[in-house]
């Protein structure tokens, strides 16, 4: 299932590329597709999308975080996307892009909100032992597909239960809606940031 927008919706709430693309300060989010509706961003992105390609969503009908689990939420409500990466690194140091995205969306999130979440390996974000977010890289052929899940505006009342780890949101934690196009904005660059390090320090 994939549903393009045409919504006119301008806020900066909106995942919308005009709200979006004037935001962005590199090269990550370029070429840029927002999906009202998916099933996963995961599976958006193909071989022939160059790096630095992002597509987000509204929402996500089989979203996956590791290991399989399932990652939903109601629409709108989260900063859910995924980014195609061609690292010029070998096979066996690839899994260290989890931690870097985890690093890099711990960044951008303080950035834009001034909180800063706690990083548990190999890639979750915490405040104070609740999870505001899930990474998840997977390596296919001679890139990686990473996708980024955040709770930003979800409602105490709409955040799962019976989870191993307490969910919580940006929402619940700040007390105010956070929008989500500037919070994007400023991972994807933290993310650029982040990743060119990585990479000069491999060469």
């Amino acid at each position: 299932m994939r549903v393009e927008s045409s919504g006119a919706d301008t806020g900066q709430d909106s995942l919308l590329p005009a709200v979006v693309e004037p935001l962005l300060r590199g090269r990550f989010g370029r070429p840029y597709t927002f999906l009202e509706r998916c099933e996963s961003t995961q599976r958006e992105l193909g071989a022939d999308h160059p790096e630095g390609a992002v597509v987000a969503a509204d929402e996500q009908t089989a979203g996956r975080g590791r290991l399989g689990r399932e990652w939903l939420t109601e629409p709108g409500t989260s900063l859910l996307f995924s980014i195609n990466l061609v690292p010029p690194i070998e096979t066996q140091r690839l899994p260290e892009l989890s931690i870097l995205a985890g690093r890099a969306a711990a960044d951008g999130i303080e950035e834009a909100t001034g909180l800063r979440p706690e990083i548990k390996l190999p890639n979750d974000l915490l405040v104070e032992g609740r999870k505001l977010a899930g990474i998840l890289a997977e390596a296919r052929d001679a890139r990686v597909v990473l996708g980024v899940g955040i709770n930003v505006n979800v409602r105490r009342e709409a955040l799962p239960s019976g989870v191993d780890t307490p969910p919580t949101s940006l929402l619940v934690e700040l007390g105010h809606p956070v929008p989500r196009a500037p919070l994007l904005a400023a991972i994807l660059a933290a993310l650029e940031r982040h990743y060119d390090d990585w990479i000069a320090s491999a060469a």
